[in-house]
């Protein structure tokens, strides 16, 4: 991988990952239009960039990480089933990843589902319930879906937040707070997996200025787009990414269709 396409792939990352457009299916998708082979060091760094995008969070919302520990055991709680359901299938998961069609499938169906969210699920943060232990499993649950490339971890947690009463701002905002524990293990397991083996330890040290260089970049641009995100969000509603998730999934699905070659194992 050349710094260029890090640099592309991070900035993918960056753009995607906090807005419910799935940040995993846009990388898959980037590797497949830039021709980059999906070889360990390229699986790893697609996770280890999270980084980047999980320190925009922290200085973001700095401020409500040192509210209390009752916010800490919360994200616990809603961290919990994506850990377990994550452990367990692993390896499903990882086949999964390398497949444009479920990415495609799932922009297109999660688009058309996004089209009615605002309808289903609005709720004001005058009106909207106090959160719970019980509202942060439900979330949690909900997030697991989002294991599915194409599906959308945000769009996933957002949504179960709303349904539940809470407002677009509450809800995008816990979105926000549960991908720190969420990115953190799956970047921290996958980087110590890496660091067991002398051949796998080596490639990082080789390719560690691509690792830095990604981080930083997925770190800028996650910060503009939580910004942009929150105000659009609150002003807006779902449906403008609905479209360009039903757009970009059936374009993906014509381009198979026309013969482009879009997979990367």
């Amino acid at each position: 991988m050349s710094i260029f396409e890090a640099i592309i792939i991070a900035i993918v990352e960056g753009l995607t990952e906090f807005l419910p457009v799935s940040s995993t299916g846009h990388m898959i998708l980037t590797q497949g239009f830039l021709g980059v082979k999906s070889d360990e060091f390229v699986k790893a760094f697609t996770v280890i960039i999270q980084f980047g995008a999980i320190l925009s969070v922290l200085v973001l919302y700095w401020k409500r990480f040192f509210q209390s520990l009752d916010f800490y055991y919360k994200l616990f709680v809603a961290f919990i089933p994506a850990a377990i359901f994550g452990f367990f299938l692993s390896d499903y998961i990882d086949s999964l990843l390398e497949n444009v069609w479920v990415v495609a499938i799932m922009l297109v169906l999660g688009g058309v589902f996004m089209l009615f969210v605002d309808k289903w699920f609005t709720h004001s943060e005058e009106t909207e319930p106090k959160m719970d232990f019980k509202h942060a499993f439900k979330i949690g649950l909900v997030q697991c879906i989002a294991m599915i490339p194409g599906v959308s971890r945000s769009m996933a947690t957002i949504v179960g937040s709303m349904s539940q009463g809470f407002s677009r701002k509450t809800a995008a905002e816990f979105s926000f707070f549960l991908a720190v524990p969420t990115m953190a293990a799956a970047s921290g397991w996958k980087f110590l997996g890496l660091l067991k083996e002398e051949t796998t330890r080596q490639m990082l040290w080789d390719n560690m200025n691509v690792l830095v260089i990604g981080n930083v970049v997925a770190f800028i641009v996650a910060m503009l787009a939580i910004k942009f995100f929150i105000n659009f969000l609150t002003k807006y509603g779902f449906k403008a990414f609905g479209y360009y998730r039903i757009v970009a999934g059936l374009t993906i699905i014509l381009l198979m269709f026309l013969g482009f070659n879009l997979e990367i194992a």
